[in-house]
């Protein structure tokens, strides 16, 4: 009884000591969304209600992992398993304040209002198998397959014949494979939508992460996660633009908007690329490449980052007719770069990364 009763007053005392940061996470948000609310700051009074759910997430991350601690039957273990939980709620409440920052400078590029697009059966095609004005950056057509190297990593994505009632609208499935060293990673279903402006809508995925583990017999990669996965008008999830019919430099778009799941964003940085044109945006792109794609001075380059991740940027480089032909991390210098694609002579005897 003795030891029971000190263990529940070190568990009351660990509730009092808890990190400032997850005190003020908690505190700050629904009077401040109230009032941004009230002001028509509808995207900040987002990002305020967000930042408090992530606190509470992270709350309840760290009682179940003390309830984990509690098990262990050796001190140090328990000890070890107790320092552990509570830097993890430490570095998950910063990560929480982080995604905070990033909203709010997402907001500033996405403005104010609320994120409701009315999308309607009669904006699309009723057959998205036979699209007749293929926007040229992003041509979604039956067949059409691109192949992407990058370090350890290759990728395949095939436009399929297959199509995906979505939101009252018939959307395509395109198939995302991903190697790591010939070992399927990850695989992913994405739903696309062609308007007939040539707009081009992202209605959702379905997500499959594997992963492969030493010792195994046989050796076969197994789900681990479905993290990502949304859908369009499921759970008050919403579609995003992947890709403007005429892109505009300084536009930014919402390609996924779930929240607190799949958040991402694409700012125009470019219409007009062409190597030696910029120095900065010209950073680790691999020259024979982006000549062979861009000569005629129309390429476009965009700024993508998700708000779940904050500080991490990813250009994207797209030709007319070919679609992405190169990812780019500016700080790091990786990328993926196409290597070859079926429906363009474009493509033929690509560089190697």
């Amino acid at each position: 009884m003795k030891e029971d009763f000190r263990g529940g007053r070190q568990a009351h005392a660990a509730l009092l000591v808890l990190p400032t940061i997850a005190v003020v996470i908690l505190a700050f948000g629904l009077d401040a969304a109230a009032a941004a609310q009230t002001t028509g700051a509808y995207c900040t009074a987002t990002a305020q209600m967000l930042l408090r759910a992530c606190g509470f997430e992270k709350q309840d991350d760290y009682w179940v992992m003390r309830a984990k601690c509690n098990n262990e039957s050796e001190a140090q273990d328990r000890n070890e398993c107790l320092e552990n939980a509570s830097i993890e709620l430490r570095e998950g409440n910063e990560l929480c304040a982080e995604q905070f920052d990033s909203r709010l400078g997402a907001c500033a590029s996405l403005g104010e209002g609320r994120y409701d697009p009315i999308l309607e059966r009669g904006m699309f095609l009723s057959d998205p198998t036979h699209i007749t004005n293929l926007n040229p950056y992003f041509p979604i057509k039956v067949g059409n397959r691109w192949d992407y190297a990058g370090g350890t990593e290759t990728n395949v994505v095939e436009v399929t014949n297959e199509t995906k009632l979505i939101d009252d609208f018939r959307c395509l499935v395109v198939r995302d494979l991903v190697y790591d060293e010939g070992v399927l990673i990850e695989a992913t279903d994405d739903w696309y939508a062609q308007a007939k402006s040539g707009d081009v809508w992202y209605c959702g995925e379905e997500v499959k992460n594997f992963e492969s583990f030493a010792g195994d017999q046989p050796q076969r990669p197994e789900l681990v996660a479905i993290d990502g996965r949304f859908k369009a008008d499921v759970d008050l999830d919403k579609a995003g633009i992947i890709f403007r019919a005429k892109p505009v430099v300084g536009e930014a778009n919402l390609e996924e908007f779930s929240l607190g799941n799949a958040e991402d964003v694409a700012e125009v940085l470019s219409t007009s690329y062409r190597y030696g044109a910029e120095a900065e945006l010209d950073r680790f792109v691999p020259r024979r490449l982006a000549e062979r794609m861009c000569s005629a001075g129309d390429c476009v380059v965009t700024n993508n980052f998700s708000m779940l991740e904050p500080g991490v940027f990813e250009r994207k480089y797209y030709a007319r007719g070919i679609g992405v032909f190169l990812e780019v991390n500016p700080d790091s210098g990786e990328k993926s770069q196409l290597v070859n694609c079926n429906f363009s002579s474009k493509c033929l005897s690509l560089p190697r990364p």
